[in-house]
């Protein structure tokens, strides 16, 4: 079936999911499969931080922090908070799609069946165009997703995107890289959710990259969540060949119309800089931590991410980071009506409830980005994981430490 020029349809009102993250993209890894996810797993992550940032301003990307690469879900699989609405935006828009027509698209290029959970994001929205669903061909059911964005083709991150991770390092069980006719670079890989099996999940996606920029993720798995969920069927619904179709489909065109045009790496005056090492970050954030908290655990992932849980006597509390160079093309997106410092690094603080359904978990956030692009965004729980009860009435640092930590000068040497 044809999938360009998808009618708009004004009157498609669809319940959405859960919060997701998004992005992420949005991006807050499960701290307790942290030192299982391996190369994969970090480039997939790094490469979404800019398909989908978790649906809160002060959301992590990447993880989500924020999702993100997420990444545009939560670890808990659900749909991504950017459309935790009670319905879709229906309306038209001059460019791009609407978040109906992102969801009708996804649901045209997929094998026949039926959809339930349908989750969106229009082309004009800051987080990008995004469409979820989980489908069922008749083979039981599976969560899909897909994200469209703009980038550097030339950049670091978009290359990194579709190359294939050292196989020694990451667990799966099958990755392929190919140039089309058009010049666009597609990977497909077919890995696990859990790189270190824990779970029979399976998680395949493919990534493309076309010789503009556009960068289009079409993710799988063989349940109808990424995580939490039992396994439905032996394989995700799209083989190799099916997730290729899906990626290249020319519907996806006209999502990227409208997104804010990339910086130019290639650019002399571009400074592009390297990503923080995640074990830098986890060591600077320690530094960094109040006085009268200890640390009870602790852990990074390998670019950028690192979270702690600490103690001040009154419970545990998980605190999470993320350093991001580069990241200069969200300023506007995010950053709106933000304190601005002497230095010109702008400042957001929020206060909000925990996005992965923590029966009262509340997540306070200090988000900031300098002139150079560098963002550090950390957040603290008042808990030690997202997806559990609260176990104390706040954080254990409040949001004057948290924005101490956030804007100090060392994070400025890790990049």
């Amino acid at each position: 079936m044809p999938t360009d020029d998808l009618p708009v349809d004004d009157l498609l009102e669809e319940r959405l999911g859960n919060a997701l993250h998004r992005a992420g993209n949005g991006f807050d890894p499960d701290r307790r499969s942290l030192a299982a996810k391996g190369e994969a797993r970090g480039r997939l992550l790094r490469s979404r931080r800019r398909i989908a940032l978790t649906g809160s301003v002060a959301g992590l990307a990447l993880v989500g922090v924020g999702g993100a690469l997420l990444m545009p879900r939560t670890d808990d699989g659900r749909a991504p908070a950017a459309t935790s609405t009670s319905k879709i935006r229906t309306e038209k828009h001059s460019r791009g799609m609407s978040a109906a027509d992102m969801i009708r698209a996804l649901e045209r290029t997929l094998p026949k069946g039926t959809f339930s959970d349908e989750a969106g994001r229009p082309s004009d929205d800051p987080l990008g165009p995004y469409a979820y669903a989980v489908h069922d061909d008749g083979h039981g059911k599976a969560a899909v997703s897909v994200a469209v964005n703009l980038v550097d083709p030339a950049s670091p991150q978009a290359v990194e995107a579709v190359t294939c991770p050292d196989r020694s390092a990451a667990g799966y069980d099958a990755c392929h890289t190919s140039t089309l006719g058009d010049g666009s670079r597609l990977m497909i890989f077919q890995g696990y959710e859990y790189p270190d099996r824990r779970a029979d999940t399976k998680y395949w996606y493919a990534q493309l990259l076309t010789p503009t920029g556009r960068q289009v993720n079409v993710s799988e798995w063989n349940a109808a969540a990424e995580k939490g969920s039992p396994v439905t069927r032996p394989e995700p619904p799209l083989s190799p060949a099916g997730l290729k179709r899906v990626a290249t489909a020319a519907v996806w065109r006209k999502a990227a119309e409208g997104l804010p045009k990339p910086r130019d790496t290639s650019d002399p005056t571009t400074t592009w800089r390297t990503p923080a090492d995640g074990e830098a970050v986890l060591d600077t954030l320690v530094s960094l931590l109040p006085a009268d908290v200890t640390v009870a655990s602790r852990g990074d992932d390998d670019q950028e991410y690192a979270w702690v849980i600490v103690d001040d006597g009154e419970g545990r509390s998980l605190v999470q980071i993320n350093v991001q160079p580069n990241m200069g093309d969200v300023e506007g997106q995010l950053f709106g009506g933000a304190e601005t410092l002497p230095d010109g690094t702008e400042v957001v603080t929020k206060k909000a409830p925990g996005e992965k359904g923590g029966s009262g978990v509340e997540m306070w956030t200090a988000d900031t980005i300098r002139p150079d692009g560098l963002r550090v965004v950390v957040s603290a729980f008042n808990a030690d994981r997202q997806d559990a009860a609260a176990t104390r009435p706040a954080p254990a640092l409040t949001l004057s430490e948290l924005r101490a930590i956030a804007t100090s000068a060392k994070w400025r040497s890790l990049s």
